[in-house]
């Protein structure tokens, strides 16, 4: 009986993160867990146009990503390598993009200047971005993340 009671518990948790707020009732579509190489080149067009400008042309992020500014404000970080785009699973990266991180965590107060890409992006759109930005990572971490997103 308590492993009912903690499914369904698990299950409506999951299924809370995927509704639309604005959309009540909608689900997103399930992200994909593997970089779909032939999305690479629209997901890299997508980051120039959308993401570049805060987290840098080449992923790189801002400068002191870790410390908070005077306004309570994280600077961008970086989606390279070197930051920790690669330590979240897929769909919360998924998440932050669709609804940014306020909504995600659910304080509409908390200083962040990520925001949300639903009603700009759709989901393909989004899954092309991060397709191309886990297409930028070396092996060593691309191959292991992908492992883990599949459940290895």
């Amino acid at each position: 009986m308590k492993l009912i009671v903690i499914s369904a518990s698990l299950a409506a948790v999951a299924l809370y993160l995927t509704l639309d707020s604005s959309d009540a009732g909608a689900v997103q579509t399930p992200p994909l867990t593997v970089a779909q190489p032939a999305s690479s080149s629209a997901g890299q067009e997508l980051y120039q146009s959308f993401c570049a400008a805060c987290h840098g042309t080449n992923l790189e992020g801002q400068a002191n990503w870790r410390e908070r500014g005077p306004d309570g404000r994280l600077p961008a970080p970086p989606h390279d390598e070197t930051g920790h785009t690669w330590h979240h699973d897929r769909a919360t990266l998924f998440n932050l993009t669709k609804y940014g991180v306020a909504e995600m965590i659910g304080d509409p107060d908390y200083p962040t200047d990520m925001p949300g890409f639903l009603g700009v992006l759709n989901d393909q759109e989004i899954n092309e971005v991060l397709d191309y930005i886990q297409s930028q990572w070396p092996d060593e971490v691309r191959v292991p993340y992908e492992a883990r997103q599949a459940g290895g």
